[in-house]
């Protein structure tokens, strides 16, 4: 991760849920790429990691189990057994009730969790401010978001149109990608808005060190701050995602967008003006049924 980077983190709030911990102690260490794959397992699993063994540790994260071992010295401990100590002893015991719902209601939980831990990191909000008003000022604003982010992407590009000038979605890779992002820059972008979710394609990695080559500000909404993009985004914040389905769930990566538009909203003075015209406009043309 590039020394550059900045990220919200439990610190910024003294976080109390499990993850917010983890983020906490991770904080300031420069990790490996296998040891950031291991930090993000850990968050992914922040309620059980107080109880696995470096060996179910490893195979969780797909890694071997030295270089669990290896990671643990990295933060300070002597060794796993010292680094599950400290973490039981941060982490309170989960509620009996837990074990008794089924796998729907687990995912639930989980998305349930990740809000909260969305939350506590929300309490310090001079980073998403910050982003709004890189957003905001960028003219046009280019959005990025391939495959799983390509949604996170849309549903952000198709709100911020009715405040924004000139937002530019992109949300197709190909050799074309690199050519629309020097087209934003020609056009006087100066910040590139990235969603990037697991599981990461190298297209976006690629395309974000080809924006911040071409001179653009990258913020990035990223499943972990320890996400691959990460070395390649100028401002990234973490909204993790549920990985108790088939499917990843992304419930607070779009509370995330959501949020920030209401960050760009306040960086942008006729952003109300822009969405009372459309609401008159909307009336006329009798775009929606009341």
């Amino acid at each position: 991760m590039s020394e550059h980077t900045e990220q919200t983190t439990g610190t910024a709030v003294g976080g109390h849920s499990p993850a917010a911990r983890l983020q906490h102690l991770f904080e300031g260490h420069r990790l490996t790429p296998t040891q950031r794959r291991i930090a993000h397992c850990m968050v992914r699993r922040a309620a059980d990691v107080p109880f696995l063994s470096s060996v179910e540790l490893a195979e969780l994260a797909g890694v071997s189990q030295p270089s669990v071992t290896r990671f643990a010295v990295a933060l300070g401990f002597d060794g796993y057994p010292a680094l599950r100590k400290h973490l039981r002893e941060v982490t309170p015991a989960a509620p009996a009730a837990a074990a008794r719902t089924n796998e729907y209601q687990q995912a639930v939980e989980a998305e349930i969790a990740n809000l909260r831990h969305l939350a506590d990191l929300l309490a310090d909000p001079a980073p998403v401010e910050r982003a709004g008003r890189l957003l905001a000022a960028s003219r046009p604003l280019p959005v990025l978001g391939l495959r799983a982010a390509a949604s996170q992407a849309y549903g952000f590009s198709y709100f911020a149109a009715k405040v924004h000038p000139d937002v530019r979605l992109l949300d197709e890779g190909g050799t074309m990608l690199a050519d629309r992002i020097d087209a934003a820059v020609r056009a006087g972008a100066t910040a590139l808005l990235c969603f990037a979710l697991p599981r990461h394609p190298r297209e976006v990695v690629d395309a974000l060190a080809h924006a911040q080559s071409a001179g653009l500000t990258v913020v990035t909404v990223a499943d972990s701050a320890f996400a691959p993009v990460a070395r390649h985004s100028d401002l990234l914040l973490p909204a993790a995602v549920g990985t108790g389905l088939a499917f990843d769930t992304a419930c607070a990566p779009m509370l995330l967008g959501r949020v920030l538009l209401e960050a760009m909203c306040d960086g942008l003075p006729q952003a109300q003006a822009r969405l009372e015209d459309f609401d008159v406009r909307a009336q006329e043309r009798g775009l929606f049924v009341e």
